[in-house]
């Protein structure tokens, strides 16, 4: 049979010749660093025999597809693991994840970090033993009888396998219905760590049962696992919820209810910020400001269609006295209305409507995450209704705002995505090929004209348009999901709107959706990790706390701290009988940009001794001066002091 390469080159072998053995005839050291093949566009055991005529890469650690094989044959010398130990347990699933893998089973008592500890020296034991992953290949109703005692076995393969179904090997007594690829042997897994226990629900229902999770990371060298696990451990530290709780910036009720956030005065001081900027942006912008009720009839959710499509992400409906009403999860239909209150003309358009929106979404307890994952938040959303002669230049703006919304709160780097239809072949997306042509191509020019980095992502867009997503980077190298640029094909036709053009005829505009921050709730979680509570100082809910050193400065310290408030900065006095030291500690782990030190001579003097958080002692200034300082950083909205 004939083997073709990448390189164009074509290799004849013997029908049964596997990929690794192609890779040694190619080099050793590409065998040597072989982790999983590619056969006519599928991934493929390097140990699985070729039979017919075909197309082969050999995939290295430097493929990601190559890190996920990697990542899943950890998760099964993980099972292994924990059969060897602990026999009485079932297993569920096992996937690798985009930071790892997880593994989920069933066992009546619960694992301890003890236990965890137990199972990653077993997979170390077995890792060293250089057991094979071997594919095996078993008739359905065979696999059926031989997991008669396996719930969830029996559920994969009664929902998941063919006819005859591929199970794995690992060594002589760990077996496991599982697709593949897998590397070749445990020798090839030289750098894993377990990393926590979770509960899980089975198929992720609530009303499966409850499994446990171990979750594990896993990557190519030590090095890559010793700089994941650094990274782990700073982003512990900057954990906004740990963060919220000890700078008293927002908090979460048991009695009000998980997902629903309470703002403290602290955290209601840069919510008002993020708002306030977000809304004189808006003005600057040619946006109108616009504010929608929290909840409507189910009639109008009807007509948008959410009610079909995202009913399970809805609260349940209210009984009032007129009609049911139900929880807006989103605000573009009260947008349309507006739209659609008065008869439009081609003059009229663009209609920019913005508004910083609250809305509620059933998410399920499993999935909510401190301010990232909640049932209310506020998003800065905004819809754009135009002409089709008009939108690349709207989505140019859309796109210039995002970035300026990014540079602004000190984020400097961001990847774009670019999500798109599948020309209709599969018939799940709504519009005409007229109308995706024009949108896709209106996208892709804006990000041109903006000199915009963009990955295509085919089949990925939104069923009613393709759309933008915008995902920055942070301190400490993550990604986060946060300005999305979409069309919408599908709300002007159930609404009808309509615009007259210059022929005098009815037209329909085309409308874009436009979210900068997100939520605000995401949003102001992502700023407290991204610098780990101290934030810029113009953001800072205190920037100056005002300390006299003993009792006789407290009248000096008073009238420094009134000037300060006076001159619009948020300042503190902490007049408290305690020793200095303690209180600037104090302001330092409360992370306020400033502290002022007053002694006798600064009082006497009419000055302050200026204390930086990050550079400490800046030395003696006139309050002028200082004043001038800090008001220089705050206009600039420097990220910096």
């Amino acid at each position: 049979m004939t083997i073709s390469l990448p390189d164009g080159s074509q290799k004849v072998v013997p029908s049964g010749t596997r990929p690794i053995d192609v890779a040694n005839s190619i080099s050793p050291r590409l065998a040597s660093d072989a982790i999983v093949a590619r056969v006519d566009g599928q991934l493929f055991d390097l140990t699985r025999p070729l039979e017919l005529d075909s197309r082969l890469d050999i995939l290295t650690t430097r493929s990601p597809e190559a890190r996920q094989v990697y990542r899943h044959s950890t998760a099964h010398l993980l099972a292994a693991a924990v059969l060897e130990l602990f026999p009485e347990t079932k297993l569920g699933i096992g996937p690798p994840t985009d930071t790892g893998f997880y593994y989920d089973f069933q066992r009546d008592k619960k694992f301890t970090p003890e236990d965890l500890e137990k199972i990653e020296a077993k997979m170390r034991e077995l890792q060293q033993q250089n057991l094979p992953f071997e594919r095996k290949m078993t008739t359905k109703e065979e696999g059926l009888r031989k997991y008669s005692d396996d719930w969830m076995k029996r559920e994969l393969i009664e929902e998941r396998a063919g006819d005859v179904f591929s199970e794995y090997t690992l060594g002589p007594e760990f077996i496991d219905f599982c697709r593949g690829p897998h590397v070749p042997s445990s020798e090839k897994l030289k750098a894993f760590k377990l990393l926590s226990i979770a509960g899980a629900y089975w198929k992720g229902n609530e009303k499966n049962p409850q499994l446990q999770r171990i979750y594990g990371t896993a990557f190519f060298t030590k090095k890559e696992l010793d700089e994941y696990l650094n990274r782990l451990e700073e982003a512990k530290r900057r954990d906004h919820r740990k963060l919220g709780q000890e700078l008293d910036l927002f908090s979460i009720q048991e009695l009000a209810g998980p997902g629903l956030i309470f703002f403290h005065p602290k955290g209601g001081t840069i919510r008002k910020l993020l708002e306030d900027w977000m809304r004189d942006q808006y003005q600057k912008r040619g946006y109108s400001l616009v504010y929608t009720p929290h909840i409507a009839r189910s009639d109008l959710w009807e007509t948008s269609g959410h009610y079909n499509f995202y009913s399970e992400n809805m609260f349940d409906r209210m009984e009032l006295d007129d009609a049911e009403y139900q929880l807006k999860p989103m605000n573009c239909p009260f947008h349309i209305l507006i739209y659609r209150d008065r008869l439009r003309s081609y003059r009229d358009l663009p209609v920019r409507l913005g508004e910083l929106g609250t809305v509620y979404r059933y998410e399920r307890s499993g999935v909510m995450h401190g301010l990232l994952r909640v049932r209310g938040f506020t998003q800065d959303d905004a819809h754009i209704f135009c002409t089709p002669e008009q939108v690349e230049d709207e989505v140019v703006n859309c796109l210039q705002f995002a970035i300026d919304t990014l540079t602004t709160f000190g984020f400097t780097q961001y990847e774009a995505e670019l999500s798109t239809w599948d020309a209709g072949v599969s018939g799940k997306y709504d519009g005409t090929a007229d109308r995706w042509g024009l949108a896709e191509s209106a996208l892709k020019r804006a990000t041109d004209r903006l000199g915009m980095k963009v990955k295509i992502s085919p089949d990925e867009a939104a069923f009613y348009g393709p759309k933008i997503d915008v995902k920055l980077v942070d301190a400490i190298g993550r990604l986060w999901q946060l300005s999305t640029v979409q069309f919408d094909f599908m709300l002007p036709r159930r609404f009808g709107l309509e615009y007259i053009a210059e022929d005098g005829k009815s037209h329909q505009p085309l409308m874009v959706h436009r979210a900068l921050y997100g939520s605000i709730e995401r949003f102001f979680g992502i700023l407290i990790e991204h610098y780990a509570g101290a934030f810029p100082v113009w953001l800072a809910p205190v920037q100056a706390v005002v300390l006299p050193i003993t009792d006789r400065q407290n009248e000096y310290a008073k009238q420094v701290q009134d000037k300060l408030i006076a001159a619009g900065i948020r300042a503190e006095l902490d007049d408290r009988s305690e020793k200095v030291n303690f209180k600037i500690r104090e302001a330092q782990l409360q992370k306020v940009p400033y502290m002022l030190v007053i002694g006798d001579r600064e009082a006497q003097a009419g000055q302050v001794s200026v204390r930086n958080r990050k550079q400490g002692d800046q030395g003696v200034k006139t309050l002028d001066h200082f004043l001038s300082e800090l008001r220089g950083l705050i206009d600039s909205k420097a990220v910096n002091e």
